[in-house]
Protein backbone atom coordinates (compact mmCIF):
# COMPACT_ATOMS: atom_id res chain seq x y z
CA UNK A 1 0.00 0.00 0.00
CA UNK A 2 2.90 2.33 0.80
CA UNK A 3 4.44 1.78 -2.62
CA UNK A 4 1.08 2.45 -4.24
CA UNK A 5 0.67 5.75 -2.35
CA UNK A 6 4.21 6.84 -3.23
CA UNK A 7 3.66 6.09 -6.93
CA UNK A 8 0.41 8.04 -6.97
CA UNK A 9 2.07 10.95 -5.16
CA UNK A 10 4.92 11.12 -7.70
CA UNK A 11 2.44 10.98 -10.58
CA UNK A 12 0.47 13.82 -8.95
CA UNK A 13 3.62 15.96 -8.65
CA UNK A 14 4.53 15.44 -12.31
CA UNK A 15 0.95 16.19 -13.37
CA UNK A 16 0.96 19.40 -11.32
CA UNK A 17 4.22 20.57 -12.94
CA UNK A 18 2.94 19.83 -16.45
CA UNK A 19 -0.33 21.60 -15.68
CA UNK A 20 1.36 24.75 -14.36
CA UNK A 21 3.76 24.86 -17.31
CA UNK A 22 1.07 24.46 -19.98
CA UNK A 23 -1.33 26.92 -18.35
CA UNK A 24 1.42 29.52 -17.86
CA UNK A 25 2.29 29.63 -21.57
CA UNK A 26 -1.31 29.32 -22.78
CA UNK A 27 -2.40 32.30 -20.69
CA UNK A 28 0.35 34.36 -22.29
CA UNK A 29 -1.17 33.53 -25.70
CA UNK A 30 -4.47 35.23 -24.85
CA UNK A 31 -5.12 37.91 -27.50
CA UNK A 32 -5.12 41.56 -26.43
CA UNK A 33 -3.17 43.80 -24.10
CA UNK A 34 -4.14 44.07 -20.42
CA UNK A 35 -2.54 47.53 -20.25
CA UNK A 36 -4.22 48.89 -23.38
CA UNK A 37 -6.18 52.01 -22.46
CA UNK A 38 -6.56 55.57 -23.70
CA UNK A 39 -5.63 56.83 -20.21
CA UNK A 40 -2.32 54.96 -20.09
CA UNK A 41 0.69 56.62 -21.70
CA UNK A 42 3.60 54.57 -23.07
CA UNK A 43 5.67 55.58 -20.03
CA UNK A 44 3.01 54.41 -17.58
CA UNK A 45 2.55 51.19 -19.54
CA UNK A 46 6.29 50.53 -19.41
CA UNK A 47 6.31 51.11 -15.66
CA UNK A 48 3.40 48.71 -15.19
CA UNK A 49 5.08 46.08 -17.37
CA UNK A 50 8.20 46.43 -15.22
CA UNK A 51 6.17 46.31 -11.97
CA UNK A 52 4.45 43.04 -12.93
CA UNK A 53 7.60 41.56 -14.46
CA UNK A 54 6.22 41.41 -18.01
CA UNK A 55 9.28 43.22 -19.38
CA UNK A 56 11.45 40.19 -18.66
CA UNK A 57 11.96 37.30 -21.13
CA UNK A 58 9.25 34.65 -20.99
CA UNK A 59 11.51 31.96 -19.54
CA UNK A 60 12.53 34.33 -16.72
CA UNK A 61 8.84 35.02 -15.98
CA UNK A 62 8.19 31.28 -15.94
CA UNK A 63 10.95 30.39 -13.46
CA UNK A 64 9.99 33.36 -11.28
CA UNK A 65 6.38 32.16 -11.26
CA UNK A 66 7.41 28.60 -10.36
CA UNK A 67 9.59 29.93 -7.52
CA UNK A 68 6.77 32.08 -6.16
CA UNK A 69 4.27 29.23 -6.56
CA UNK A 70 6.42 26.95 -4.41
CA UNK A 71 6.12 29.64 -1.72
CA UNK A 72 2.34 29.73 -2.14
CA UNK A 73 2.39 33.12 -3.88
CA UNK A 74 0.09 33.39 -6.93
CA UNK A 75 1.02 37.00 -7.69
CA UNK A 76 -0.89 40.29 -7.89
CA UNK A 77 -4.10 40.81 -9.83
CA UNK A 78 -3.89 43.24 -12.77
CA UNK A 79 -7.51 44.35 -12.34
CA UNK A 80 -7.92 44.55 -8.58
CA UNK A 81 -5.20 46.98 -7.64
CA UNK A 82 -3.00 46.14 -4.66
CA UNK A 83 -4.78 42.80 -4.22
CA UNK A 84 -3.07 39.46 -4.60
CA UNK A 85 -4.64 36.47 -6.31
CA UNK A 86 -4.37 34.68 -2.96
CA UNK A 87 -6.59 37.35 -1.39
CA UNK A 88 -9.19 37.06 -4.16
CA UNK A 89 -9.31 33.26 -3.78
CA UNK A 90 -9.43 33.58 0.01
CA UNK A 91 -12.43 35.89 -0.33
CA UNK A 92 -14.40 33.88 -2.91
CA UNK A 93 -13.48 30.25 -2.30
CA UNK A 94 -15.40 29.82 1.00
CA UNK A 95 -18.68 30.57 -0.83
CA UNK A 96 -17.89 28.18 -3.68
CA UNK A 97 -16.65 25.52 -1.25
CA UNK A 98 -19.74 25.82 0.95
CA UNK A 99 -22.03 25.38 -2.05
CA UNK A 100 -19.82 22.63 -3.48
CA UNK A 101 -19.71 20.56 -0.28
CA UNK A 102 -23.50 20.66 -0.03
CA UNK A 103 -23.82 19.66 -3.69
CA UNK A 104 -21.30 16.79 -3.40
CA UNK A 105 -23.00 15.34 -0.32
CA UNK A 106 -26.45 15.64 -1.85
CA UNK A 107 -25.40 14.25 -5.23
CA UNK A 108 -23.51 11.30 -3.71
CA UNK A 109 -26.20 10.22 -1.25
CA UNK A 110 -29.15 10.65 -3.61
CA UNK A 111 -27.33 9.45 -6.74
CA UNK A 112 -25.97 6.27 -5.19
CA UNK A 113 -29.33 5.56 -3.54
CA UNK A 114 -31.20 5.98 -6.82
CA UNK A 115 -28.71 3.72 -8.59
CA UNK A 116 -29.13 0.99 -5.98
CA UNK A 117 -32.92 1.25 -6.05
CA UNK A 118 -32.93 1.11 -9.86
CA UNK A 119 -30.65 -1.94 -9.97
CA UNK A 120 -32.57 -3.86 -7.32
CA UNK A 121 -35.85 -3.13 -9.15
CA UNK A 122 -34.65 -3.68 -12.71
CA UNK A 123 -37.35 -3.09 -15.36
CA UNK A 124 -39.85 -2.12 -12.67
CA UNK A 125 -41.53 1.25 -12.00
CA UNK A 126 -38.88 2.30 -9.46
CA UNK A 127 -36.15 1.58 -12.01
CA UNK A 128 -37.88 3.68 -14.66
CA UNK A 129 -38.50 6.51 -12.20
CA UNK A 130 -34.87 6.58 -11.03
CA UNK A 131 -33.51 6.58 -14.57
CA UNK A 132 -36.01 9.25 -15.62
CA UNK A 133 -34.60 11.50 -12.90
CA UNK A 134 -31.08 10.67 -14.08
CA UNK A 135 -31.92 11.50 -17.71
CA UNK A 136 -33.43 14.84 -16.66
CA UNK A 137 -30.29 15.62 -14.66
CA UNK A 138 -27.98 14.87 -17.59
CA UNK A 139 -30.13 16.49 -20.29
CA UNK A 140 -31.21 19.75 -18.65
CA UNK A 141 -28.36 22.22 -17.97
CA UNK A 142 -27.99 24.23 -14.79
CA UNK A 143 -28.85 27.54 -16.45
CA UNK A 144 -32.31 26.09 -17.19
CA UNK A 145 -32.87 24.33 -13.86
CA UNK A 146 -31.84 27.38 -11.84
CA UNK A 147 -34.37 29.89 -13.26
CA UNK A 148 -37.12 27.25 -13.20
CA UNK A 149 -36.53 26.67 -9.50
CA UNK A 150 -36.52 30.40 -8.86
CA UNK A 151 -39.76 30.91 -10.78
CA UNK A 152 -41.78 28.13 -9.13
CA UNK A 153 -40.40 27.92 -5.61
CA UNK A 154 -39.42 31.55 -5.02
CA UNK A 155 -41.70 33.71 -7.17
CA UNK A 156 -44.90 31.67 -7.52
CA UNK A 157 -44.99 29.61 -4.33
CA UNK A 158 -42.82 32.00 -2.27
CA UNK A 159 -41.33 29.11 -0.33
CA UNK A 160 -37.67 30.03 -0.80
CA UNK A 161 -35.65 33.23 -1.36
CA UNK A 162 -34.82 34.03 -4.97
CA UNK A 163 -31.07 34.54 -4.63
CA UNK A 164 -28.06 35.53 -2.48
CA UNK A 165 -26.31 33.52 0.22
CA UNK A 166 -27.51 34.50 3.68
CA UNK A 167 -28.71 31.31 5.37
CA UNK A 168 -29.81 27.72 4.95
CA UNK A 169 -32.96 28.60 2.98
CA UNK A 170 -30.79 30.41 0.41
CA UNK A 171 -28.69 27.28 -0.21
CA UNK A 172 -31.46 24.82 -1.12
CA UNK A 173 -32.13 25.79 -4.74
CA UNK A 174 -28.50 26.42 -5.82
CA UNK A 175 -27.40 23.15 -4.18
CA UNK A 176 -30.03 21.19 -6.07
CA UNK A 177 -29.33 22.96 -9.37
CA UNK A 178 -25.57 22.43 -9.06
CA UNK A 179 -25.75 18.81 -7.93
CA UNK A 180 -28.34 17.51 -10.41
CA UNK A 181 -25.90 16.65 -13.20
CA UNK A 182 -23.47 14.87 -10.86
CA UNK A 183 -26.38 13.12 -9.15
CA UNK A 184 -27.58 11.76 -12.47
CA UNK A 185 -24.08 10.57 -13.43
CA UNK A 186 -23.64 8.70 -10.14
CA UNK A 187 -27.10 7.14 -10.37
CA UNK A 188 -26.43 5.75 -13.85
CA UNK A 189 -22.95 4.52 -12.90
CA UNK A 190 -24.20 2.84 -9.74
CA UNK A 191 -27.07 1.12 -11.54
CA UNK A 192 -24.86 -0.20 -14.34
CA UNK A 193 -22.19 -1.35 -11.91
CA UNK A 194 -24.72 -3.07 -9.64
CA UNK A 195 -26.19 -4.97 -12.57
CA UNK A 196 -22.71 -6.00 -13.70
CA UNK A 197 -21.79 -7.25 -10.22
CA UNK A 198 -24.91 -9.43 -9.88
CA UNK A 199 -23.56 -12.12 -12.20
CA UNK A 200 -20.06 -12.31 -10.70
CA UNK A 201 -18.80 -15.59 -9.21
CA UNK A 202 -18.42 -14.21 -5.68
CA UNK A 203 -22.12 -13.32 -5.62
CA UNK A 204 -22.99 -16.91 -6.55
CA UNK A 205 -20.61 -18.15 -3.84
CA UNK A 206 -22.27 -15.88 -1.27
CA UNK A 207 -25.68 -17.26 -2.23
CA UNK A 208 -24.41 -20.83 -1.94
CA UNK A 209 -23.19 -20.06 1.59
CA UNK A 210 -26.74 -19.20 2.57
CA UNK A 211 -26.30 -15.45 3.06
CA UNK A 212 -29.52 -13.48 3.03
CA UNK A 213 -30.29 -11.16 0.09
CA UNK A 214 -29.73 -8.14 2.35
CA UNK A 215 -26.29 -9.37 3.41
CA UNK A 216 -25.32 -10.09 -0.20
CA UNK A 217 -26.38 -6.62 -1.30
CA UNK A 218 -24.59 -4.74 1.49
CA UNK A 219 -21.46 -6.90 1.87
CA UNK A 220 -20.74 -7.75 -1.75
CA UNK A 221 -22.79 -5.94 -4.37
CA UNK A 222 -22.63 -2.36 -3.09
CA UNK A 223 -19.00 -2.52 -1.97
CA UNK A 224 -17.80 -3.72 -5.37
CA UNK A 225 -20.29 -1.75 -7.44
CA UNK A 226 -19.42 1.57 -5.84
CA UNK A 227 -15.86 1.61 -7.25
CA UNK A 228 -16.81 3.45 -10.49
CA UNK A 229 -18.62 6.07 -8.40
CA UNK A 230 -15.52 6.54 -6.24
CA UNK A 231 -13.47 7.00 -9.42
CA UNK A 232 -15.54 9.96 -10.64
CA UNK A 233 -15.95 11.41 -7.15
CA UNK A 234 -12.55 13.14 -7.33
CA UNK A 235 -13.09 15.32 -10.40
CA UNK A 236 -16.75 15.85 -9.50
CA UNK A 237 -15.79 17.08 -6.03
CA UNK A 238 -13.07 19.39 -7.35
CA UNK A 239 -15.42 20.84 -9.97
CA UNK A 240 -18.24 21.49 -7.53
CA UNK A 241 -16.03 22.84 -4.73
CA UNK A 242 -14.15 25.31 -6.91
CA UNK A 243 -17.34 26.95 -8.14
CA UNK A 244 -19.64 26.93 -11.12
CA UNK A 245 -20.01 30.30 -12.79
CA UNK A 246 -23.54 29.79 -14.15
CA UNK A 247 -25.12 28.72 -10.87
CA UNK A 248 -23.24 31.36 -8.89
CA UNK A 249 -24.39 34.06 -11.29
CA UNK A 250 -28.02 32.93 -11.31
CA UNK A 251 -28.23 32.86 -7.54
CA UNK A 252 -25.93 35.87 -6.93
CA UNK A 253 -23.34 33.86 -5.00
CA UNK A 254 -19.99 35.73 -4.68
CA UNK A 255 -17.84 32.69 -5.46
CA UNK A 256 -14.84 31.98 -7.69
CA UNK A 257 -16.80 31.84 -10.93
CA UNK A 258 -17.43 35.58 -11.10
CA UNK A 259 -13.77 36.49 -10.61
CA UNK A 260 -12.59 33.88 -13.11
CA UNK A 261 -14.83 35.16 -15.92
CA UNK A 262 -13.98 38.79 -15.14
CA UNK A 263 -10.31 37.87 -15.21
CA UNK A 264 -10.66 36.44 -18.73
CA UNK A 265 -12.67 39.43 -19.93
CA UNK A 266 -10.13 41.90 -18.55
CA UNK A 267 -7.05 39.90 -19.60
CA UNK A 268 -6.00 39.65 -15.97
CA UNK A 269 -3.20 37.18 -16.63
CA UNK A 270 -2.26 36.76 -12.99
CA UNK A 271 -5.82 36.12 -11.85
CA UNK A 272 -6.67 33.70 -14.67
CA UNK A 273 -3.40 31.82 -14.24
CA UNK A 274 -3.62 31.74 -10.46
CA UNK A 275 -7.23 30.53 -10.36
CA UNK A 276 -6.60 27.93 -13.09
CA UNK A 277 -3.58 26.60 -11.22
CA UNK A 278 -5.59 26.62 -7.98
CA UNK A 279 -8.37 24.62 -9.60
CA UNK A 280 -5.92 22.24 -11.27
CA UNK A 281 -3.99 21.55 -8.07
CA UNK A 282 -7.27 21.08 -6.23
CA UNK A 283 -8.36 18.56 -8.86
CA UNK A 284 -5.04 16.70 -8.67
CA UNK A 285 -5.25 16.56 -4.87
CA UNK A 286 -8.83 15.30 -5.04
CA UNK A 287 -7.85 12.56 -7.50
CA UNK A 288 -4.93 11.59 -5.27
CA UNK A 289 -7.25 11.18 -2.28
CA UNK A 290 -9.69 9.19 -4.41
CA UNK A 291 -6.87 6.89 -5.56
CA UNK A 292 -6.01 6.19 -1.92
CA UNK A 293 -9.66 5.49 -1.10
CA UNK A 294 -9.85 3.27 -4.18
CA UNK A 295 -6.90 1.27 -2.89
CA UNK A 296 -8.54 0.88 0.52
CA UNK A 297 -11.82 -0.31 -0.97
CA UNK A 298 -10.27 -2.71 -3.49
CA UNK A 299 -7.77 -5.09 -1.82
CA UNK A 300 -6.36 -6.10 -5.22
CA UNK A 301 -4.91 -2.61 -5.71
CA UNK A 302 -3.62 -2.45 -2.14
CA UNK A 303 -1.81 -5.78 -2.44
CA UNK A 304 -0.36 -5.25 -5.91
CA UNK A 305 0.77 -1.67 -5.28
CA UNK A 306 -0.15 -0.75 -8.86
Amino acid sequence: MGRYILNRFLVSLITAWVLVTIVFFLVRLLPGDPFLSEKITPEIKQNMMRYYGFDKPLYVQYFRYITNLLKGDLGYSLRYKNRTVNEVIKQAFPYSADLGIRAVIFATIVGVTLGIIAALNRNKPLDYLSMFIAIIGISVPGFVIGPLLQYYFAIKLKLLPVAQWKGFAYTIMPTFALSLGSLALMARLMRASMLDVVNQDYIKTAKSKGLSPTQIVWRHQIRNAILPVVTVLGPVTATLLTGTFVIEQIFAIPGLGKFYILGIQNLDYSLVLGMTVFYGLFLIAANFVVDIIYGIIDPRIRLSGK
